[in-house]
């Protein structure tokens, strides 16, 4: 039986072991030292300063809420970048136009009631969410789906700031030269016409 040399001298390429040395040899990959043996992947983390944001602009009109509000979320956390970190604010700044257009699927906007409480006994309070897209502030139907889509927390509170909606379809935003990002195109099922 042929013994191998417990400690080789390091010739060459560090990934493979010299000739002579078996595959195996726990005391020549221990010499190399954990990072060049495993040599994992290391787990990329964003900095705040190293973060570019861009400004888009959507419009609302025909598109289904719910799955215009996934899209919103994303953007706003950042996680359509190959950059995301979890505890970093990576998201863009996120412009909605026509507000008071969204659409619902089914009988949502007849049948799901957004309810509160006055305080008082007996004061609890519901609107439909046909009443709030048709009322004097219909964007807060899209804040509030937003909102939700989003964790709580710090984070997450300070990442919806970048979220402005707009009932019309006018925003003061121009100077910022946001992107148009058509949502109904994205996908067949995010437009509805009735």
């Amino acid at each position: 039986m042929e013994c191998f040399p417990l400690e080789p001298a390091l010739t060459g390429d560090l990934h493979e072991p010299p000739k002579g040395v078996w595959r195996r040899n726990t005391r020549w990959y221990a010499s190399l030292g954990r990072k060049e043996k495993n040599r994992p992947m290391k787990t990329y983390s964003a900095k705040p300063h190293e973060v570019e944001r861009k400004w888009y602009v959507i419009d609302a009109e025909g598109v289904v809420l719910g799955r215009l509000a996934v899209i919103i979320a994303d953007l706003l956390r950042g996680k359509n970048k190959t950059i995301f970190t979890p505890h970093v604010d990576t998201g863009d700044h996120v412009i909605i136009i026509n507000a008071e257009k969204v659409k619902m699927t089914g009988n949502k906007a007849a049948n799901e009631r957004f309810f509160w409480h006055t305080g008082h006994p007996g004061g609890i309070k519901s609107r439909t969410m046909g009443q709030i897209r048709d009322g004097a502030h219909p964007e807060r139907l899209i804040e509030k789906a937003v909102e939700r889509m989003m964790p709580r927390g710090p984070l997450a509170r300070a990442q919806f700031k970048k979220l402005r909606v707009y009932g019309g379809s006018e925003h003061p935003h121009d100077a910022q030269a946001p992107e148009v990002l058509d949502v109904a195109a994205l996908n067949p099922k995010n437009k509805r016409s009735a």
